[in-house]
């Protein structure tokens, strides 16, 4: 239902926090263009020596979609053991 509806009207409160949400989704997608248009100054000034990290504004409600490193190696044969008999444990 839409945040213009005769119900959400007639509730209140729902036509005010979705034109915030508006507001907040568009102020955020110009935050995202100042950084890559910045980003592009600099690597014009640096003659593309130095590269910025372009990080988007986090909006709620989005998953966050980073990796999580678990490990450079292979778990030693012992220690794999040991975990797998601490999480058997755990469960009884």
């Amino acid at each position: 239902m839409g945040g213009n509806s005769a119900l959400a009207k007639d509730l209140g409160g729902p036509t005010e926090w979705t034109e915030q949400l508006k507001t907040n989704e568009l102020l955020a997608d110009i935050y995202d263009l100042l950084q890559v248009i910045n980003a592009n100054l600099v690597n014009f000034a640096t003659q593309g020596k130095k590269k910025p990290k372009i990080t988007p504004y986090t909006r709620p409600g989005k998953e966050d979609n980073t990796k999580r490193k678990l490990g450079k190696d292979a778990l030693p044969l012992p220690k794999l053991r040991e975990w797998i008999r601490s999480k058997q444990n755990g469960r009884r």
